[in-house]
């Protein structure tokens, strides 16, 4: 990881192509009555505007709660980076028996992230990250604070995509698998704090067992301009615990050489 990590913008239209040619799944992001829904998806054809796509349903068929004129965000993993945009749902139209077809009006560009930013870096020793975690609330103002029943936890680690957090059992911690929380830290001192949504992918006990491990995918930034912003400052923060670590390191290193 050297080098910063900024987004770019890219052409849609080649891109999509090979997406859909190569056959590349791809995760939709939305929003419905309040809570963030995930879906996994196939683009399966571009028109002169419109790029219509599939959900893929793992398991047993489920309803996907969506509107039209509703946005929507995309990413995928592709070759050297993650392809993220928003878009705008223009259709649903039937398809046998596999749950339909989603129309998407095709974007004017979109941004790719350097892969490097998915990695998860572990938060450096030096610092104590504090993360203000809540379970998400329906219609949840952005800018207000947390809601009276909330946890403290401890950064452990993060990628662009996700981060792990401690948690003392002693708080009486009320999460499960599944479900979608809202979070908020400021990942540097004198920083501005960050605040988005996830949704928790494992919980574990600690080897002592006085506390729990919450993994967590962070969800609904590629929605929308405002969530790409944070998505970025992600990856430069990302990059910054990096450069912090292995700066940590050479300092260890040489003290031990002249020990």
């Amino acid at each position: 990881m050297n080098g910063m990590i900024f987004p770019h913008w890219a052409e849609p239209r080649k891109l999509l192509e090979s997406i859909i040619d190569e056959q590349i799944p791809a995760i939709m992001t939305y929003l419905s009555r309040g809570k963030w829904h995930v879906a996994k998806i196939q683009m399966v054809s571009l028109g002169a505007s419109k790029l219509k796509v599939q959900v893929i349903h793992d398991e047993r068929p489920h309803p996907v709660n969506i509107q039209l004129n509703q946005p929507v965000g995309i990413s995928l993993k592709y070759r050297y980076g993650k392809v993220v945009f928003d878009t705008t749902v223009a259709g649903l139209e039937p398809s046998g028996g596999n749950g339909g077809q989603i129309v998407l009006i095709v974007p004017d560009r979109v941004e790719i992230i350097q892969r490097r930013a998915y990695f998860r870096v572990s938060i450096p020793k030096s610092l104590k990250v504090n993360v203000t975690l809540w379970h998400r609330q329906q219609n949840e103002d952005s800018q207000r604070r947390p809601p009276d029943k909330y946890w403290q936890c401890r950064l452990v680690d993060m990628s662009a995509g996700g981060l792990q957090v401690v948690l003392d059992n002693s708080s009486e911690p009320d999460f499960h698998k599944g479900q979608f929380v809202t979070m908020r830290f400021t990942p540097l001192p004198y920083e501005q704090p960050l605040m988005f949504n996830a949704q928790i992918r494992n919980v574990l006990p600690t080897a002592d067992g006085y506390k729990t491990c919450l993994g967590m995918q962070i969800v609904g930034l590629e929605a929308s301009p405002e969530g790409r912003e944070v998505l970025q400052r992600l990856c430069t923060i990302v990059e910054q615990y990096y450069q912090i670590n292995q700066s940590s390191a050479k300092q260890h290193d040489v003290s031990k050489s002249t020990s």
